[in-house]
């Protein structure tokens, strides 16, 4: 991991992908999805406090009558002014508008969080800097199903589109 950049809030989101009752109970790996939780949780008090938009994304299934239970994000996570988004994919990006609602806000830097690390993070991260965004990947605010999975994206191939942080190196400049 590398040290974190100062972050404008202004142009900054912070991005957490499928933080949902189902997937937060899964077994997963380095950590358990409680632990994600509560780090998210914390970036997103942070962000929110410094005038950061927070995206909270989550999956359904396309072309079902009814969603599994457990999918709707975790209770309390969503606050008053973040921008939820639905997604239909592995990305958040594909469909759902985000960009757009990103661009809107005159976002360019995007700080990652959520579960799982290699899918729908990477997926959505992927997405993120064909579209041209800066990446800030919080490497203790995700997990995999194997933690093998997880160091592959945090070592391998997040390095590669942008900067990994531990939680505690995620700094806003003042709004």
């Amino acid at each position: 991991m590398t040290a974190a950049p100062v972050l404008d809030p202004q142009r900054t989101a912070l991005v957490l992908v499928d933080l949902m009752e189902r997937i937060v109970a899964l077994p997963l790996e380095p950590r358990k999805g409680t632990e994600v939780l509560a780090v998210a949780e914390e970036l997103a008090r942070a962000f929110r406090a410094a005038g950061a938009p927070v995206v909270l994304v989550r999956v359904e299934r396309p072309s079902v009558a009814e969603q599994p239970p457990g999918s709707s994000l975790v209770p309390g996570l969503a606050q008053g002014g973040d921008l939820e988004v639905v997604k239909r994919t592995i990305g958040a990006f594909q469909g759902t508008g985000l960009d757009e609602r990103l661009r809107e806000r005159g976002v360019t830097t995007l700080v990652f969080g959520g579960i799982a690390t290699n899918l729908g993070v990477e997926s959505t991260a992927r997405a993120a800097a064909d579209l041209g965004y800066d990446l800030v990947f919080v490497e203790d605010a995700m997990a995999a199903f194997t933690a093998a999975e997880h160091e592959a994206s945090v070592r391998l191939d997040f390095p590669r589109l942008g900067t990994v942080v531990p939680a505690a190196g995620v700094r806003l400049t003042p709004a």
